[in-house]
């Protein structure tokens, strides 16, 4: 049994479904999973518990996941994984479209949406968030980031990074003065379902740069390969 010890939010108007998914999780080690069957329920708790994973239903009694999912995001940028009913190609590439990070469909085996969930728990965190262990600092100049904490510090000054923005960063790290396709940073953040994310990437790697550069119009770090991808500078240059 896996244990481990993210926070999962379950919002669907069912409650017998919510009860079972509660159980399916729990059975396989996450013991915390709270569960939701509204909107204002599920806000509410967004708010108050900090999930580290949402899995959202389309249809709800006072709205709709959709919907919700964008007020979710206009806070945080935790993964969230539609569930619904409906098995239509609009409705899960509207939902992928969003940015959501995944879509399962009812009726779904258990063991499906435990793999679906550990996946994208995997591909968003890497390690459990309670995981002790001597931290890594990337230095990039003056600013200091703290991957685990996903944080930037410069004159003392911190700053959050999204998870999306830490994933991508980690990623450049590891190819740290090679340059990374657009292809591999898209994989890197959304798996294999990354197509048409390129503009969207654009769009990250921008506030990225205001993160983590001095001038971001003028990056020393976070560098453009043209017509491929992207480059995080070993040393600082100008260019």
């Amino acid at each position: 049994m896996e244990d481990n010890n993210y926070t999962i939010l379950v919002v669907d108007d069912n409650e017998e479904l919510v009860s079972m998914i509660a159980a399916i999780l729990k059975e396989k080690g996450y013991k915390k999973v709270l569960t939701a069957q509204s909107v204002k329920e599920a806000m509410q708790l967004f708010h108050a518990k900090k999930p580290d994973l949402v899995i959202l239903d389309i249809m709800l009694p006072d709205g709709d996941g959709f919907t919700l999912f964008q007020k979710m995001r206009g806070y945080s940028e935790i993964p969230i994984l539609f569930l619904s009913a409906k098995d239509e190609d609009e409705d899960r590439l509207f939902g992928l479209g969003l940015g959501a990070d995944d879509y399962i469909t009812k009726p779904f085996l258990p063991k499906e949406l435990f793999l679906r969930v550990k996946a994208v728990l995997k591909r968003t965190y890497h390690t459990s968030p309670k995981t002790e262990k001597k931290e890594e600092i990337l230095i990039l100049g003056e600013h200091e980031i703290l991957p685990e904490q996903a944080i930037v510090r410069f004159h003392g000054d911190e700053t959050s990074l999204t998870a999306k923005e830490l994933l991508l960063l980690m990623k450049l790290n590891q190819n740290r003065g090679r340059i990374v396709t657009f292809d591999a940073l898209c994989n890197a953040v959304w798996g294999d379902s990354y197509y048409g994310y390129e503009n969207t990437l654009m769009v990250h790697i921008r506030h990225l740069r205001e993160k983590i550069e001095d001038n971001p119009s003028k990056p020393k770090w976070l560098l453009t390969a043209r017509g491929l991808g992207y480059r995080l500078a070993k040393e600082e240059t100008n260019s």
